[in-house]
């Protein structure tokens, strides 16, 4: 196998879905600046993601639109039919 190839630092790193506030321990190399104190009394860096398997549509079988900034009133009126 080729030496150098796989990083070097990778460690525990907690992932928050903002969504739905749902949060995961699991081991990554992302870089983060934050750090969160986990159920086990120690503190992890922690990643903030907008969307996980608790929160995707395809997984919940249910169908989550986030209108932000009227983005679909501009879709429609873009695409509108004249």
């Amino acid at each position: 196998m080729k030496s150098d190839v796989h990083p070097d630092n990778y460690r525990l790193v907690v992932f928050k879905d903002t969504s739905c506030d749902y949060s995961f321990l699991t081991k990554s190399t992302v870089e983060t600046k934050e750090v969160i104190k986990w159920d086990d009394g120690k503190e992890y860096p922690l990643c903030k993601i907008e969307i996980s398997n608790k929160s995707h549509p395809f997984f919940t079988g249910k169908q989550n639109l986030v209108d932000t900034a009227g983005r679909i009133e501009k879709f429609n009126k873009k695409y509108e039919k004249k």
